[in-house]
């Protein structure tokens, strides 16, 4: 039988998705599963776009450019134009979803064994995308103890060494919801600068800031622009996890001319989802009120009750729709995996992500779960009153 490649091996399973047969068998079994695992918001997505599907009068369902349908990229344009942020079409690769806007950028910039150093803990397909590029990831430690604040610049300098190519951040944050203010993403442009690095940014979740906090964007900072590339998606912004469109941005044209080699292999980024994408763009601004208030809302539930249980703490995010809660357990994923497979409450039971796959070290994180707050109010009250029981009869 012929052997599978080392990459192939070395590819981690996704912490967000490995207990999902657990959660299947659950569900066979006659339980109802709130699932606080996954990023997969319950807020309808705009009708301006789902009607837009609806109405296409295409008699073909053609490729699109490589690059994305130009009037889209025109309409992603607009939207920064908005933020005051100078971006044209051609600054702009459409992908599909952001995952394939970090794969092209990793690929574009970095050769096998260089490194990119990345604030830990960190959204753990990063380490997938990785270790698929043979590229190396250098972890920066955040402490949920300050909230997962980003640590002093001495300790990115003594991470950097000859082999460093590129630092990435996700702003806000997932999995913490952690939001970086200018100060902090000041510190970084003075080491991009000084030690010439890339910077990589992911921004899918700028629009998800809480208690008046505003979210700055990298592309601000016009003195490092040849060193900075975006990574964005209509995922959450619109609720359209589904349709798969993301975008790389950066106004370096090497590494757009470079991506966009990446961009023809794999011929066109979804062409319904760019037409739905291209019309959630002229969406109403009270549509982003309404899920803003909705998110922050259940945020405070959350937050407020998990820190009521007896041996949990934590910090209130700033930003995106999730949090890092540390539990009174051992090892998380051991007891996440036993919520599904040996509890349950009036035949109900929670699925939540293990935090030790969000961290590169096997040791960290391990009594920590990320839980995303995409479920309407009563069900997060009710999966929080599901966990507290739980931890009262859990034995490690």
């Amino acid at each position: 039988m012929p052997k599978i490649s080392k990459r192939g091996e070395l590819m981690p399973e996704s912490p967000i998705r490995k207990l999902v047969p657990y959660a299947e068998q659950a569900k066979k079994n006659g339980n109802q599963v709130y699932h606080l695992n996954i990023g997969q918001p319950d807020i309808k997505s705009p009708d301006i776009a789902i009607n837009a599907v609806k109405n296409i009068k295409r008699e073909v369902f053609e490729y699109s450019h490589s690059a994305g349908l130009q009037s889209y990229r025109e309409k992603i344009s607009e939207y920064y134009l908005k933020l005051n942020l100078h971006i044209t079409s051609e600054d702009i690769i459409v992908t599909n979803g952001a995952s394939e806007a970090i794969l092209f950028a990793i690929n574009s910039c970095l050769d096998s064994d260089d490194e990119i150093i990345i604030p830990e803990p960190f959204y753990a397909n990063y380490n997938g995308f990785a270790k698929s590029c043979n590229a190396i990831i250098k972890p920066i430690k955040t402490s949920i103890k300050t909230s997962f604040k980003l640590p002093e610049i001495q300790e990115f300098e003594n991470k950097i060494t000859k082999k460093t190519k590129a630092i990435l951040i996700c702003n806000p944050n997932n999995p913490t919801g952690y939001l970086y203010n200018k100060q902090e993403l000041e510190t970084l442009k003075k080491i991009v600068k000084k030690h010439n690095l890339f910077l990589f940014v992911d921004e899918v979740y700028r629009e998800f800031c809480y208690d008046e906090n505003n979210h700055y964007s990298i592309l601000n900072f016009k003195d490092i622009q040849e060193n900075v590339v975006v990574f964005d998606s209509v995922s959450k912004r619109y609720s359209m996890c589904g349709v798969r469109v993301g975008c790389l941005i950066s106004k370096n044209k090497n590494i757009i001319n470079t991506a966009l080699k990446f961009a023809q292999a794999r011929l066109s980024p979804p062409l319904l989802g760019q037409i739905a994408s291209e019309a959630a763009v002229d969406v109403e601004e009270k549509y982003f009120t309404e899920v803003i208030n909705t998110y922050q809302k259940r945020r405070n539930l959350l937050i407020s009750e998990l820190n009521k249980i007896n041996g949990v703490f934590c910090p209130m995010p700033k930003g995106a729709f999730y949090c890092i809660a540390e539990l009174p357990v051992k090892n998380a994923e051991n007891f996440a995996t036993w919520l599904l497979k040996d509890f349950s409450h009036n035949k109900k039971t929670i699925m939540i992500a293990p935090a030790n796959g969000f961290y590169s070290d096997e040791k960290s994180g391990l009594n920590q779960v990320r839980i995303a707050y995409v479920l309407k109010e009563q069900d997060l009250k009710e999966s929080i009153d599901i966990l507290k029981l739980a931890l009262q009869q859990y034995k490690d």
